[in-house]
């Protein structure tokens, strides 16, 4: 594995906790770095980091802020 991919791996969490989570990714990155950006697109879709993501978080939260205030009125 060349430096960048190194570097690249211990500077971004979310890449370094897929990695250690489903390590099967290391056999394509010793032989390219190309894998990186779709490692990283998979990471932030299981975790939750996509915009998607993160709308539905905020709507869920609105709507729980919602019923809440109406249990109270």
């Amino acid at each position: 594995m060349d430096l960048y991919t190194i570097n690249y791996i211990k500077n971004n969490p979310i890449v370094y906790r897929y990695l250690r989570e489903d390590s099967s990714w290391y056999k394509y990155l010793n032989r390219s770095s190309e894998p990186l950006k779709v490692i990283e697109e998979l990471a932030k879709k299981k975790y939750g980091y996509t915009p998607e993501a993160r709308l539905k978080k905020i709507s869920d939260n609105i709507d729980l802020i919602s019923s809440f205030l109406e249990v109270l009125k």
